[in-house]
């Protein structure tokens, strides 16, 4: 493996029906190439051999013995490649006729999987043929030209680095597929060998199937379908060849395609492990007798990925999928808001505002839970406190948002107050360090917690996932709150939250929310320049957030350890951050991911949003060891 990924290769090349030979060249050719471009396994269809469509030619005795030839052809053709074949042909045992996977590596048949479950309904008539793997329960190995090979449903295959297993076309359908048992007894990756027809519709359902079963089972899913050459008497095979992993169809090649073609893929096996751990049931149902292992020459092979590295995995490409996401998101912030201020019973809602991204979407979230409760819009206070670096920008769209929405807005200045501190502790107010910056919003706090006390209210949160991530936030300061409905929503998503919530405002407050969004973000603790603008841009600082929201999420989603976090980034960032620079980056998010946890220990509680949650779910010691880069 390669960075924990496994390369794999699936072909579907033009066949003839019934001619053995030539197809058997071809299978060579296809193998060869995905030896040379690093593909650690190679997948063909179903009946490739021979191909699927021969009908009651599989009983005649030639076709029989040229696939075996054939098959010869292949062993002797491939001695040289390291990447280990599959390949479908039709295998007699006694006096039954069985459709079999083998898998070859070096010149050497390693195994033969039997197909369990035949499809003997509408354009299919394989019982005619072909005996179940059931009929061969006591059969554990065959005879291939004088060589013993292992036989049945039972195999495991394992080059040290990673496990697969093969199930064959219908068996996906039944209920309960062997890939289940095979991901249970350890496959990570799960190799189709199929040959389905194509019907309006059908590929789709294919293709989601196959995806939900890979999440179900934790596991990549190569899924080989027979296309050009087989007959088109009755039927058309498209060629639908795909990869999946853990739920989601990551490539696929064209159906319907008159040449023949290889889909190259990478599956994260590092993911579907981790995955597995988590779940502590997911070997609830392990039999008690084991697969068999059959071991294959150990591959140590780099390659270019093929696959895309996503650089904003909390935020979908599909523009359909990111407005679902984001109603979804505020339906669950609001949803969680609405019942704790109904199971309180507080007379209102108490929010800091100051004109940030952060502030909006809390303010926006009272709103919609006040519309949920029935209650009038004016139980939420919006408070603004401006301080040494508020700006006349954040402070009007402060309150032009909030009196747009409809809720009470007050001002209250925290400089003189900030003042009579400092001279109170000694502290310089020109010394512009960090007692400077969290004196203000220990400040803003305190104003908040009074006020609610003051008006029977409930102080909203406004701090969000990736400021909690980084502990870019003041202990006793803007962390505390009665309830948090920001803390499970990244930084990168919420200009894209706004974006959507504001799509059925008004232009005006369309036009502020557009105005936040293109505002740096920037906490305001030290004053503006001599023009007014903001100077303290907080990604100048500790770094991009889009950076740290994807160490995030693949660190804490999926378990990545370091130097694959760095590989990935340089993959999915490699045209806008340089390596020297991602690595910094990684550095202070490593840092203060693990220093700045105690900050967690006084959140308070907040909905989850999605798949990454830091408030009460990711259990980690404030004291833990960082992990380094090296």
């Amino acid at each position: 493996m390669y960075y924990g990924f496994v390369r794999v290769a699936a072909a579907s090349p033009i066949v003839r029906v019934a001619d053995c030979r030539f197809n058997a060249g071809e299978i060579v050719r296809f193998a060869r190439l995905a030896s040379e471009g690093r593909a650690q396994v190679v997948c063909f269809p179903e009946l490739c051999i021979t191909g699927y469509t021969c009908g009651d030619l599989f009983f005649q005795h030639y076709l029989q013995q040229e696939s075996l030839a054939a098959l010869a052809q292949i062993r002797e053709q491939t001695q040289a490649l390291t990447a280990a074949i599959i390949v479908g042909m039709p295998l007699r045992i006694g006096s039954r006729l069985y459709n079999t996977a083998l898998v070859l590596q070096g010149g050497r048949i390693l195994g033969a999987v039997p197909k369990t479950n035949m499809p003997n309904n509408n354009e299919f008539y394989e019982k005619r043929w072909f005996a179940s793997a059931r009929s061969a329960a006591g059969v554990t190995a065959i005879d291939i030209a004088g060589e013993s090979v292992p036989f049945g449903t039972d195999l495991l295959f394992t080059d040290g680095g990673f496990n697969f297993a093969i199930e064959i076309c219908e068996d996906i359908w039944m209920p309960i597929p062997p890939s289940a048992r095979h991901a249970i007894q350890g496959a990570e990756v799960i190799f189709n060998l199929s040959a389905s027809s194509e019907m309006v519709a059908k590929s789709a359902y294919r293709h989601q199937m196959a995806a939900v079963h890979s999440r179900r089972c934790m596991a990549g899913y190569v899924y080989v379908s027979c296309g050009a050459g087989e007959s088109a008497d009755d039927v058309v095979f498209g060629g639908d060849v795909f990869i999946a992993e853990n739920g989601h169809v990551l490539f696929e090649q064209q159906r319907f395609c008159l040449e023949p073609q290889m889909l190259w893929g990478e599956i994260d096996i590092d993911v579907l492990r981790f995955e597995r751990s988590k779940n502590t049931n997911f070997e609830n149902e392990k039999p008690p007798l084991p697969y068999r292992i059959i071991r294959l020459d150990a591959q140590n092979v780099e390659f270019a990925l093929e696959r895309a590295v996503d650089p904003l995995p909390f935020v979908p490409s599909n523009q359909a999928q990111l407005a679902a996401n984001c109603s979804e998101a505020f339906a669950i912030q609001t949803a969680g808001l609405a019942q704790r201020w109904r199971h309180v019973g507080a007379r209102r809602l108490v929010a800091g505002v100051s004109g940030g991204l952060d502030s909006a979407l809390a303010l926006l979230a009272c709103v919609r839970a006040a519309d949920l409760l029935g209650y009038d819009r004016r139980r939420i206070l919006a408070l603004a406190m401006s301080g040494f670096g508020t700006t006349s920008r954040t402070r009007a769209n402060a309150e032009r948002l909030a009196l747009g929405q409809g809720v009470e807005f007050r001002e209250i200045d925290i400089k003189a107050a900030c003042l009579r501190h400092f001279e109170d502790i000694g502290h310089n107010a020109d010394v512009h360090n960090v007692v400077f910056e969290n004196a203000q919003a220990r400040e803003r706090a305190q104003i908040l917690m009074d006020i609610a006390n003051a008006e029977d209210g409930m102080v909203i949160g406004t701090s969000d996932m990736s400021e909690i991530a980084l502990g870019w936030a003041t202990y006793g300061g803007d962390l505390a709150a009665m309830y948090g409905v920001n803390a499970g929503i990244p930084k990168t998503l919420i200009p894209r939250l706004l974006a959507c919530l504001a799509l059925p405002m008004p232009p005006e407050q369309r036009a502020i929310l557009e105005d936040i969004a293109a505002t740096p973000i920037s906490p305001e603790l030290l004053p503006a320049d001599s023009a007014g603008r903001i100077v303290q841009k907080t990604e100048d600082i500790i770094g991009p957030y889009e950076l740290h929201d994807f160490f995030l999420f693949y660190m804490v989603r999926f378990g990545i350890a370091p130097r694959k976090l760095l590989f990935l980034a340089r993959q999915a960032f490699g045209g806008k951050y340089g390596g020297d620079e991602i690595e910094k980056w990684l550095g202070v998010f490593l840092r203060r991911f693990f220093a700045q946890r105690y900050k967690c220990s006084c959140l308070p509680h907040s909905p989850k949003i999605g798949t990454v949650n830091l408030a009460r779910e990711f259990h980690m010691p404030s004291d833990g060891q960082g992990f380094s880069t090296n």
